[in-house]
């Protein structure tokens, strides 16, 4: 975008109390099978409701002053297991095991056969987010390497080779997401940082599979987990500067609340930042004034026209009224630093 600083959501927002269970969403890890007992409206009115909820995510972002709209992840139980389960090669009805990043025992998708995209997953969501805004417009996918992680391989020789399978259908859906009208497409890839051994064997090799060929701008987003599930944040990335070899055009960190040494952004010199100013692990809502500082801490590394601005990570799991609140302080943060570097000060 030309406007400087511009500012976006990581992907999801709050999901009204109305369409999912949000006490029974909030109480789990996030689901990597599909997890359909947490909608609270009838299979034959969920498409309507999911719509329903994805025009109040909109306007919401809208009212907060966001340059660049996502559709909030309306209708995902999780950010990675509806694209994960609607792929070919994966029993659904039988689901294996893995561990969480935080080690923790989880049902996944079993993957039984070779890996292919059936069908679109989200070439819809994009067409609705491109018919209900004007401003540019944002759709998360999880990534290859991640949704490796967070499956049971039972017909690969490698976890390699299962990756590369998952960057085919990953490049595939983000072709179709950019003819839909996509502006910007998220690759989701929080397991580069909670693997960062394997990682490092083969995640950015992936990372490029799946954008090969790729027209339009892409960002990856790596992050330490949702702030209500994984409570506990490292000094910093274990794995970060290798993204500079990968394709994608930008890349989403968090720095809020685990107050990152922002002097790793220099490792990044070929990428926007897309710099988290949002701490998710508490509903007080920032004031504008820490947001600006949250923005012009990156100023030594980064220079402003490097810089998008967004939360640490989703908003999915936040009440409504801070998520909302959160948002705007973030946007009205990023108008004061805008100002100042326009010499309204």
């Amino acid at each position: 975008m030309s406007l400087l600083l511009p500012t976006t959501l990581v992907g999801s927002y709050t999901q009204p109390d109305w369409l999912i269970d949000r006490k029974r969403l909030g109480d789990r890890f996030p689901p990597r099978v599909r997890a359909k007992e947490l909608w609270r409206v009838a299979p034959e009115w969920l498409e309507q409701a999911q719509d329903d909820a994805t025009l109040l995510a909109i306007r919401d972002q809208e009212d907060a002053g966001l340059d660049i709209i996502t559709d909030g992840e309306m209708r995902r139980e999780s950010y990675s297991n509806r694209f994960a389960t609607a792929l070919e090669g994966v029993d659904i009805d039988n689901p294996g095991t893995a561990l969480d990043r935080s080690g923790h025992p989880n049902p996944v998708p079993r993957v039984v056969g070779k890996i292919r995209r059936k069908h679109a997953v989200q070439v819809r969501d994009v067409e609705f987010l491109r018919a209900h805004t004007d401003r540019q417009i944002k759709i998360t996918v999880p990534g290859p390497f991640t949704m490796a992680q967070q499956a049971q391989n039972d017909f690969y020789g490698s976890e390699a080779e299962l990756a590369h399978d998952y960057a085919e259908a990953v490049n595939a859906e983000i072709r179709d997401l950019f003819a839909a009208g996509a502006d910007v497409v998220q690759i989701d890839e929080p397991y580069m940082q909670a693997r960062p051994e394997k990682a490092r064997e083969f995640g950015i090799e992936v990372l490029n599979h799946a954008l090969q060929g790729v027209e339009g701008k892409t960002a990856v987003h790596i992050c330490f987990g949702y702030a209500a599930v994984i409570h506990a944040r490292p000094a910093g990335y274990s794995f970060l500067p290798e993204l500079c070899g990968c394709s994608a055009h930008q890349i989403s960190i968090e720095t809020a609340q685990s107050n990152l040494d922002c002097a790793v952004l220099e490792t990044l010199p070929n990428k926007q930042i897309m710099l988290g100013v949002l701490d998710l692990s508490t509903n007080e809502v920032e004031t504008p004034d820490v947001v600006a500082a949250r923005i012009r801490r990156a100023f030594p590394y980064v220079p402003p026209e490097r810089i998008i601005v967004a939360p640490d990570c989703g908003l999915k799991y936040l009440p409504r009224e801070v998520a909302f609140g959160k948002m705007k302080a973030m946007a009205d943060g990023a108008r004061i630093v805008r100002e100042e570097l326009a010499g309204g000060n």
